[in-house]
Order: C-alpha cells, then sequence, then structure tokens
C-alpha cells in the first residue's frame, strides 16, 4: 500500500475534542483527503455540502471566531441584482460538547422577495481516522443512518435535529431541504445539528471551567498570539470518561487528539507559569496507564508511563508502512522522566501536598523503571519497539532523525542526549519529592545518580567540528557519538546537566544561522549533508521544541538569546494568524515570509499552543512568580 498522509494546511477547522471538522476554506466538506467530521478515532462524516437553488453560494470571506466556531460568508447571485451583491449568507459552523451544527442566516437588499430552495447533503461514515491519515480511506459512506438517530458500532450514537427541514435518508446519504421566502429587510435563519456520543470511549469532553486568557503587554501581536493559543488549547482539552475531574491536553488535532503521554505533559509544562491546573490533572492522567506488566506487543514496562491511548486497535503508518497498533501503547521513556519532572514542577507552583502525596507510589515505580533500564553510566536509550520497526520513540520518533556529522543516520537503540537531559532533571527533581515526602535521606540515591550521569555525560557525549565543542545528538548501539548538530541540545538548559560555560556554548551554537532560521530552531543544521526543510525531524522547525529551548534559555539567564528566539516564533505565529503549528519549514526568514508550512502538521496543536506562554515570559509580556 502507498502512503500519502493527507495535507491539512490549507483546510479550516473547527474544534472541541473529541469532536473535530475539517473542510475546504469555504466550508463545504467533500471527503477529499483529511475533510470531514471526526468524533474521537472515527470520521462520522464524509461529506457536507450546502446548495442554494442548485448552486453552491460563492465564498467571500472565512472567519475564525473561535477554535470551535467558523463563519463562511458568501453571496447569493439572483438575476435582479445587478453588479452590486445583495443577497449573503453567514454559515456559521460550530462543535462544542460532542455537538456538529450550523446555522445559516440569509440576509437580502433586494426590492423583492426571493425564494429559497436550501439543501445540505450529509454523508455517514465510520472510517478510523488512521486509515484516513494513510492515505487509505477508501470509499465514503459506510453507515447507512435510515432515520435521524444512528450508530455506527455498539455504544455509538447519533442524533440529528433540523428544525423545519424535511429529511430524506437514502443510504449513507442523509438529504435535508428547507423551502423559505427571504423579503426584504428579514433575516432568515435555517439550522441543523448532530449530537455524537459513545459510551465505550475511554476519553471524552472535559466539563470544567475553561483556561483564562492573561492579559499581555510589550508588542500588541503577543495578546492576539495568547488568545489564539488559549482558545486553541481550551478545543484540545480531554478528560478520561472515569475521571472527568482530571483535564488534560490533546495533542493535536486532526491526528492525535487523544492523551498522548509526552506531548501532554510538554504543554502542560509550558503552561505552569500561568495555570497548574492542567498540570495536576496530566499527572493523574498519564499516570492511570502507568505500566503494571511486562508486554511485548504494547511495550509496557512496570513503571513506564503511556505514551498513547485509542480506543481500539490501529493500522498506523509508520515510516510509509503500514503497522497493526494496540489501542494503548508504551515505549516512550521521555514521558516517563517528563512524568516525574512536571510533578515536582507543578508541586512549586502549587499542587496542593495532599495531591501530590497521592502520586507518590506512581514516582517510586516510575523511578523503580528508571532503576532497572539506566544502564551502568546512568544513560536512557531509546526502544525499538517491534511493531515501530527501525524508527526510534520519543522525540526523534521518525527514521532518519538521529543523524551523524557526514548525514548518515543511526538505526537501532540510541541514547539520546535530552533524554539523558531529562533523565538528570527528573532525578534531581526526585531527591527533592523524596526528601520532602519520604524519609531522611530518601533522596540521596537519586543525588547520587544524578552526580554520576552528569560526570560520564561529560565524558562522553561532547565532541567538536570545525566550528567548535558541542554535545552529540545521541549516542548509538555501538555508544559512539551520533555528531549531527541539531535541536536536540537545546533541551539541555536549564536541566543543570550543563555547567555556566557548557550552557553559553550549547545557546551560541543554537542562535548559529546554520540552526536558528529567524523563526525557529531547526532540528538538523543546514550543514549536515541530511539537511532538508521540510524532513520532519532532520529540518524542519517544531514549534514547541523551540519555546522548550527558551524556557531553557530563560532558566538560565541568557535573556537576550531567549527574547531574540522568542521574537522569531511571534513573527511565525504572525504568518500562521497567530495558530502556530506542530512544525513548519525549515527555510530561513530572510528567503520565505511568512514561513512555509509543513502541510501535514497538527494545527492546532498543544505543545505549539502553549508556546505562547514563554514567547510572552521572554518578551516581557508579562511576569510569573516562577519559571
Amino acid at each position: 500500500m502507498v502512503y500519502r498522509q493527507p495535507y491539512v494546511h490549507d483546510l479550516t477547522g473547527v474544534f472541541a475534542a473529541p469532536l473535530q471538522a475539517w473542510s475546504e476554506p469555504h466550508g463545504q466538506i467533500r471527503g477529499n483527503g483529511a475533510q470531514g467530521v471526526y468524533f474521537g478515532d472515527d470520521r462520522v462524516l464524509a461529506r457536507c455540502l450546502l446548495t442554494v437553488n442548485d448552486q453552491e453560494p460563492e465564498w467571500i470571506s472565512t472567519q475564525s471566531r473561535s477554535a470551535g466556531r467558523a463563519d463562511f460568508l458568501s453571496f447569493l447571485r439572483t438575476a435582479a441584482e445587478g453588479t452590486d451583491p445583495l443577497v449573503t449568507l453567514n454559515r456559521s459552523r460550530a462543535v462544542e460538547g460532542g455537538r456538529l451544527g450550523e446555522a445559516l442566516t440569509f440576509t437580502s437588499a433586494l426590492e423583492e422577495e426571493l425564494e429559497l430552495q436550501v439543501r445540505v447533503d450529509l454523508v455517514a461514515d465510520a472510517i478510523p481516522l488512521e486509515q484516513v491519515r494513510a492515505g487509505a480511506a477508501g470509499e465514503a459512506g459506510s453507515v447507512a443512518p435510515g432515520e435521524a438517530r444512528w450508530s455506527w458500532r455498539d455504544g455509538t450514537r447519533a442524533v440529528l435535529t433540523a428544525e423545519g427541514a424535511e429529511a430524506g435518508f437514502d443510504g449513507s446519504l442523509v438529504r435535508l431541504e428547507w423551502t423559505a421566502l427571504l423579503k426584504p429587510g428579514t433575516v432568515i435563519v435555517l439550522s441543523w445539528s448532530i449530537d455524537y456520543d459513545d459510551a465505550e470511549a475511554p476519553l471524552t469532553a472535559a466539563s470544567a471551567p475553561v483556561l483564562r486568557t492573561p492579559s499581555v503587554t510589550a508588542d500588541s501581536r503577543l495578546q492576539r498570539l495568547m488568545s489564539r493559543s488559549l482558545t486553541d488549547l481550551n478545543s484540545l482539552r480531554l478528560v478520561g470518561r472515569d475521571a472527568p475531574a482530571d483535564v488534560f491536553l490533546a495533542a493535536g488535532a486532526p491526528w492525535f487528539l487523544t492523551l498522548y503521554g509526552r506531548e501532554s505533559l510538554v504543554a502542560a509544562r509550558l503552561l505552569l507559569p500561568i495555570d497548574a491546573t492542567v498540570a495536576e490533572g496530566t499527572l493523574r492522567a498519564v499516570a492511570r496507564w502507568q505500566g503494571t506488566v511486562a508486554r511485548e506487543e504494547t511495550g509496557e514496562q512496570p513503571g513506564l508511563m503511556v505514551q498513547e491511548v485509542r480506543q481500539r486497535r490501529l493500522s498506523m503508518a509508520v515510516d510509509a508502512v503500514v503497522r497493526e497498533l494496540p489501542p494503548v501503547i508504551y515505549g516512550s521513556p521521555d514521558a516517563t522522566l517528563l512524568w516525574i519532572v512536571l510533578l515536582h514542577d507543578a508541586w512549586h507552583s502549587g499542587m496542593p501536598e495532599d495531591s501530590v502525596r497521592d502520586l507518590l507510589p506512581q514516582l517510586e515505580a516510575a523511578l523503580d523503571w528508571l532503576r532497572h533500564h539506566s544502564d551502568p553510566d546512568g544513560f536512557m536509550k531509546m526502544p525499538v519497539p517491534p511493531l515501530q520497526g527501525p524508527g526510534h520513540q520519543g522525540a526523534g520518533d521518525t527514521r532518519g532523525a538521529y543523524r551523524y556529522l557526514d548525514g548518515r543516520t543511526a538505526t537501532g537503540t540510541v541514547a539520546p542526549a535530552d533524554l539523558q537531559a531529562y533523565a538528570y532533571e527528573g532525578a534531581r527533581a526526585a531527591s527533592v519529592l523524596l526528601d520532602y515526602f519520604g524519609e531522611a535521606d530518601a533522596g540521596d540515591e537519586w543525588r547520587d545518580y544524578a552526580l554520576r550521569l552528569a560526570d560520564n555525560f561529560r565524558d562522553r557525549f561532547w565532541c567538536s567540528d570545525a566550528a567548535g565543542p558541542y554535545p552529540a545528538m545521541a549516542l548509538d548501539d555501538r555508544n559512539q557519538q551520533v555528531d549531527g548538530v541539531g535541536s536536540g541540545m537545546g533541551h539541555l538548559l536549564g536541566t543543570g546537566l550543563l555547567d555556566g560555560e557548557e550552557t553559553r556554548t550549547v545557546a551560541s551554537r543554537l542562535m548559529d544561522r546554520t540552526l536558528f532560521t529567524g523563526y525557529g530552531i531547526r532540528t538538523l543544521s543546514t550543514a549536515n549533508p541530511g539537511y532538508w526543510p521540510t524532513r520532519r525531524r532532520a529540518g524542519a522547525v517544531w514549534s514547541q521544541d523551540t519555546a522548550w529551548i527558551v524556557m531553557g534559555l530563560l532558566r538560565t539567564g541568557l535573556q537576550e538569546e531567549a527574547a531574540q528566539l522568542a521574537a522569531g516564533l511571534l513573527d511565525a505565529a504572525e504568518g500562521f494568524d497567530y495558530r502556530l503549528p506542530e512544525l513548519f519549514s525549515g527555510q530561513p526568514a530572510l528567503e520565505v515570509r511568512p514561513p512555509l508550512p509543513y502541510p501535514s502538521a497538527c494545527r492546532p496543536h498543544a505543545g505549539a499552543a502553549a508556546s505562547a506562554v514563554p514567547v510572552a515570559l521572554a518578551l516581557g509580556g508579562f511576569r510569573a512568580s516562577a519559571l
């Protein structure tokens, strides 16, 4: 099978997890590529086509009102209007709490009344999202409703409401028709909606109060970025069906509107300066799926935190090969280490001590996993789960992510530099938590571990090229340096793994034009033969990657460099209508403005949206008590 992931950069979406709808920019949903309405892991509508008097409205503008609502403005042509467009249609599409709806508002400045024959064609579907993602969705319309209430598998429900419409059902096609008389100076509003529910889904929409948008000063663009980012983050909120109070952020739309351990934890940590509630909910949600036994099929190990949660087995494309994946998968060590770090930071940001104490058993289990899976030097390796093929889990989850200076790709198990930084920071964080919440000297083991890891890292990872010293990307399966230069070294900043001189060296390398595009930090230096601006992990820029580096620079007092990077991300955000994507192309800002999109990137994306917080901090937009 040929793997052809659809592009989404030119589509318009509305989102309220676990529901999302993707259309052409003018609002029509034809089922091409990623177009469609998705509920959880299924595309539930393949098409949604509007005609008025047997013609498609002539689109003029799309107005994004929030993450969950978009207005598509059109004109209707009539024989009597002459050159002036005098009949308007606002097609307002919204999603909220499992409901998809449209309000069709017609207005007229004609001198005579106009008869409207309005039709909406819906095609019901139940194609798994991952088949769409692989470009293998096949023919649309796998569900035949027959009436206004239907299911597509056990436990699911769709209920259609269309007041005043004649509803017809023909196989998968649901046709809604209205006849209305539009008089001069009047307004007609026609509406329809579908309520979706899935009683068997492990995740559902959050009902807790939304995150509030903080006020920011300085550059007026900061407020636009912050407002757009917070409405996006609110649209990504989910909870476990059995834990409605534990709100976390889905990784991103359209492909990862679910719990994704690393991404959810990263977003929660970036948000800590303005909100600690998401961190607490995320810690609990991720810990609920913490591994308890060893299972080769899923990658589960006792103490290991979950990588991804779905409702059922998936056919997932990994490195252009389609593989069967269990509904809950593990194999991402960085999620476990970042969980420990977030627990510490959330405590310092105001998480109640009783809530921290409740998670101490999960902390002990995570530390026990670290104890048994680090090598004698203290290093952590990134495993290669059997189902995943020759790729790597974690940040470098794409074949070709780890490259030598000559452009060759490292294969097999690697020990990435950023993973060692998470292990070091996690061990130091654990020592503080254990000292405070446990017995005297309980943290000594992890202080000793961190010291050993730091010494060995300094001996084994640092290397040089023509531009000077830097930490290698990783150690390969022969314990040789993978000496390519990329953004991964930026994750060492602020962890304590580097001394002052090493911190300044890493910051200087990151700010060099071979890595810093003017918008963000490339995943691979342009000097590397393997670089390409749209290689996912070998040249493209990840928004949250750059924001994480900004956070590290701020933690180490390198305010000037942090502000320069933050200004670049703000420029990039302006080019993406203030909705930073998961990643974008690595061309320099001097050559392209706005940045070129990575066409299949998630947008909105939790980590990218949360990047607004370190950007605002670095640019003096607001003050926070602690980073």
